[in-house]
């Protein structure tokens, strides 16, 4: 729990990082783009003063100055027109292909909408109130780019912290592999040596005591104890799946619940009537539903009724385990197969977390909570395929 609450604090520190970081760039471009906005408006107004003064020009009048103001533009896109909204001439304006009536209606028209969009400035060319121009221009190439700069930027940042997200989940997921094949392989190595001795014990006992009607019973416990070994040894490897009859899985798994549980509990069946085959590795199937099956009577205390539902579909195999226990509440739901999460007093939460690997790493299938409901129970649903 405690690599799960930090996983869930780097998650939350790498989103709020993303958000400020986010926050400062939208800020610093605004008022980036702001300033240059306003400064360009300037260069404008030198430029359309330049162009006044050129145009009330004497032979008196130096306009190498003038000229070199006005020539010095090549970045701001500027379209001068008389009172008519006739273009009289334009700067940095990227003419479209075709005739040059075609390229001058064109200019018109953009510096109509120069002109609508208030970016323009009138040029008054004497006394008289009719006889003026007007400068109108856009924004350069540069200021452009700056206006999608914060957006590219947020882009990056944005897959910055979903691979920094996908890693960290990699790795968590990568040292859970590790600790489930470490814990499944150093379980079973330490059950081998007093199952051994006990089958051992059992033989002795067997020949001592023929008649005995306890030592048969005793040698299934030890079976049993063997089969769990042999499971635990196949977590830590990828055993490979083998066609295999899921009713049998089946009612194994009911015969064996049926002998461990009190007449309290009562455990329905409903197969289809033919016998349906699936490759999987039964032994290691048969553990998720007792799992399932050990939790529903938990959930219980002991008194209820599981149903155990297969249905037989066209491509695939569905089974569902049902109880009329407590129910899960609705907010643990999504935590239930986490490694470590568990609602009971006594209990390591790993039950759920292995029966998931074993149904979607081993058999590519997919196990989930259908639906449960406080009071009245719960379903877990398993799908494989054929």
């Amino acid at each position: 729990m405690q690599w799960t609450d930090r996983i869930r604090q780097v998650k939350i520190i790498l989103v709020i990082a993303a958000v400020l970081i986010a926050v400062a760039s939208l800020a610093v471009s605004h008022f980036l783009v702001r300033d240059l906005s306003d400064e360009e408006r300037t260069k404008m107004e030198i430029w359309a003063q330049a162009l006044n003064a050129l145009n009330n020009a004497d032979e008196n009048t130096d306009v190498s100055l003038v000229l070199n103001v006005i020539q010095g533009n090549n970045t701001i896109p500027v379209i001068v027109m008389d009172p008519g909204g006739r273009v009289t001439d334009y700067r940095n304006i990227d003419i479209k292909a075709g005739n040059e009536a075609d390229s001058i209606a064109y200019v018109a028209e953009l510096g109509r909408r120069m002109y609508n969009s208030g970016r323009y400035i009138r040029v008054d060319f004497g006394t008289d109130r009719k006889d003026y121009q007007l400068v109108c221009y856009d924004e350069s190439t540069m200021l452009k780019r700056l206006y999608s700069y914060p957006y590219v930027q947020l882009g990056i940042v944005l897959i910055f912290v979903v691979v920094a997200i996908f890693a960290l989940l990699s790795s968590k997921r990568a040292e859970q592999n590790k600790v489930w094949v470490g814990l499944s392989k150093e379980t079973a190595h330490q059950l081998g040596t007093p199952i051994s001795s006990l089958m051992a014990w059992v033989e002795i006992l067997r020949e001592n005591y023929p008649d005995d009607e306890l030592i048969p019973e005793m040698n299934k416990d030890v079976r049993r104890l063997e089969r769990i070994a042999e499971r635990f040894s196949k977590i830590g490897s990828l055993p490979e799946p083998v066609d295999a009859s899921m009713n049998e899985v089946l009612d194994h798994v009911v015969d064996y619940m049926a002998r461990r549980t009190s007449a309290s509990v009562d455990i329905v069946r409903r197969f289809p009537d033919h016998d349906v085959r699936v490759r999987m590795n039964a032994s290691l199937f048969e553990w998720v539903i007792e799992n399932l099956c050990k939790n529903a009577v938990d959930a219980m205390e002991g008194r209820g009724r599981i149903t155990l539902t297969m249905f037989d579909e066209h491509d695939r195999v569905v089974i569902e385990v049902a109880d009329n226990g407590k129910g899960i509440r609705r907010k643990d739901i999504k935590n239930v197969f986490t490694p470590g999460f568990t609602t009971k007093k006594r209990g390591w939460g790993l039950g759920l977390s292995l029966a998931k690997r074993i149904v979607e790493e081993y058999h590519k299938g997919r196990i989930y909570v259908k639906n449960s409901e406080i009071g009245k129970g719960t379903t877990f649903r398993i799908e494989l395929q054929k």
